[in-house]
């Protein structure tokens, strides 16, 4: 088990070591430990993003709906989904249909099998240019784990807000799967926030790696076809004003 500060956290943490890329690092990760943690330097390396196109990308976390069914469950959040078909060997990006998120059976204890309906992705969103070679290097990752022609990438912008009165639970259904491929969590924005501590589990309860995402950039990577995930709630340090936590959830199928 590791316990990994993203603040000090090498371009890939969780598997062997001597790779010659940091995709390399987090494919050898994947493989191996079934977990990868990829520091927020080499990974806005990858997205050929600086201070200036972050900033831009951070702003569409302020265009976010309501989800109602985290409120049932005492939890603040605000999110959109959408879909997209990317195809590796010609990099095509093809934006799907939007319909209700259903997550599979035996995977999500709380919602599975059930249809949620959240508002789609913003035009502006889907047009960032921080977006296409976040996908690119997802798809690069997940080919350690499956040779697939084509990918079903599912896009989650979530924000968690929490108050003096009311923490803010990013995951109130616990440890779970999301029965995909490769599952990731990229840290957009936090403010005012303790807590968040991103955890992965064997499907046996052994824990793989947790972590605190701090630094925009930092990237979470697991097989979710073999591990369960879960996020600690976060609170705010300064009792008088909110605590948010911005993070781009982003899953990976193989379509067959």
């Amino acid at each position: 088990m590791e316990h990994i500060d993203d603040r000090s956290a090498p371009s890939g943490t969780g598997g062997a070591a001597g790779a010659d890329s940091p995709v390399e690092a987090a494919r050898s990760c994947l493989t191996h430990s079934a977990v990868c943690l990829m520091s927020a330097a080499s990974v806005r390396a990858q997205m050929g993003a600086d201070d200036t196109a972050w900033a831009r990308f951070a702003a569409h976390w302020d265009d976010l709906g309501e989800d109602r069914y985290a409120a049932e469950q005492g939890t603040r959040r605000l999110r959109r989904y959408g879909q997209f078909s990317l195809t590796p060997a010609t990099g095509e990006l093809v934006q799907l249909s939007h319909t209700p998120f259903v997550q599979p059976k035996d995977t999500n204890p709380l919602y599975e099998t059930v249809d949620r309906h959240f508002e789609p992705l913003t035009d502006a969103f889907v047009a960032d240019p921080l977006l296409r070679p976040l996908f690119t290097l997802l798809g690069q990752a997940a080919a350690a784990l499956d040779d697939a022609g084509r990918w079903i990438v599912k896009v989650h912008p979530f924000r968690v807000v929490a108050t003096a009165d009311d923490v803010g639970d990013p995951t109130p259904e616990g440890r779970h799967k999301d029965g995909v491929t490769l599952v990731s969590s990229l840290l957009v924005n936090r403010d005012n926030a303790t807590g968040g501590q991103s955890s992965v589990y064997t499907l046996d309860g052994r824990e793989l790696l947790s972590t605190t995402l701090y630094r925009p950039g930092s990237l979470l990577l697991s097989d979710d076809r073999d591990s369960l995930h879960c996020v600690s709630p976060i609170r705010p340090m300064d009792r008088s004003r909110p605590a948010y936590r911005d993070v781009l959830v982003t899953t990976l199928t193989a379509a067959r």
